[in-house]
């Protein structure tokens, strides 16, 4: 088995799309996923992409990523929020979710970023025993809030 993790090209947005669904059917809310192929790929890799994304890579097929933007905190300074981070059910617990969550957090470290963000569900149990082992802080105290 050969894994890579390497920086998403337009050419993978198809896939990336199919694991964006997959997704959204293990938090139980496939009707959510709202964008179409050509507005994600604008997005990404348009004039002004507002994401960026590392894809995990075995054997040539990409079985993971992480899509991130950056957000600014009038008390932190610039962030890299990560939007989703997925491997596929078939590739769960192989390393890659933790190939890709380093990567990340070299991408801080290389751009000087103040910190990273995230969400996570409260019942996504896996999940949040995996970010407890890089010692992540939950903050109870917050509520999202959205407009759509």
């Amino acid at each position: 088995m050969t894994i890579e993790i390497r920086r998403a090209v337009k050419e993978d947005c198809p896939r990336l799309m199919e694991l964006i669904q997959e997704l959204a059917d293990y938090e139980k809310a496939p009707e959510e996923v709202t964008t179409n192929l050509e507005h994600f790929t604008e997005s990404g890799f348009g004039n002004t992409p507002v994401w960026w994304a590392f894809v995990a890579t075995v054997n040539g097929n990409v079985e993971g990523f992480a899509l991130y933007y950056i957000r600014y905190s009038t008390w932190k300074g610039q962030r890299l929020y990560l939007e989703d981070l997925i491997v596929t059910e078939q590739m769960r617990g192989k390393g890659l979710g933790k190939l890709l969550f380093d990567r990340l957090i070299a991408e801080v470290k290389e751009k000087k970023y103040s910190g990273m963000v995230w969400q996570v569900l409260d019942w996504n149990e896996p999940a949040i025993n995996f970010y407890k082992k890089y010692q992540a802080r939950f903050d109870a105290g917050w509520i999202n809030c959205s407009i759509d």
